[in-house]
């Protein structure tokens, strides 16, 4: 069995805002401790100097703990290193794909495909909130 790691950002930050199976939470210095499963989504991380980083996670688990937050991703891509050109053909290309599914499995692999390229959408397109 081989094992990929990869270290996406270690250090201290304002807030998170990640997304979890039952919705997209916000965490905060002083966050109650939890354990949750991390939904495919945006990553936000507003840094100690107000800039945002985003990154795309395609779902893991996350602990909350002692002003520390670990999340643990089966994969994760950083918004800046996701191209927009290629992002907006692999959707197009997802859609179309989905258009001409067929069967249960090909559906399947479709949706999930154009879930995917839109959250990497997403993640390119995302404008910060101004403080």
């Amino acid at each position: 069995m081989k094992l990929a790691r990869k270290l996406i950002w270690d250090c201290e930050v304002k807030e998170i805002i990640l997304s979890t199976n039952s919705g997209q939470i916000g965490v905060l210095p002083n966050h109650a401790p939890i354990n949750t499963a991390v939904d495919m989504g945006p990553l936000r991380i507003r840094l100690l100097n107000d800039q945002w980083l985003t990154a795309v996670l395609w779902s893991g688990f996350a602990r909350i703990v002692n002003n520390e937050i670990i999340i643990l991703g089966n994969d994760a891509e950083l918004g800046s290193d996701i191209d927009p050109e290629e992002a907006q053909k692999a959707l197009e290309i997802a859609e179309a794909n989905l258009s001409k599914a067929e069967g249960t499995k090909d559906l399947g692999e479709a949706k999930l495909a154009l879930r995917r390229a839109r959250i990497r959408i997403e993640a390119v397109n995302w404008i910060p909130p101004s403080n």
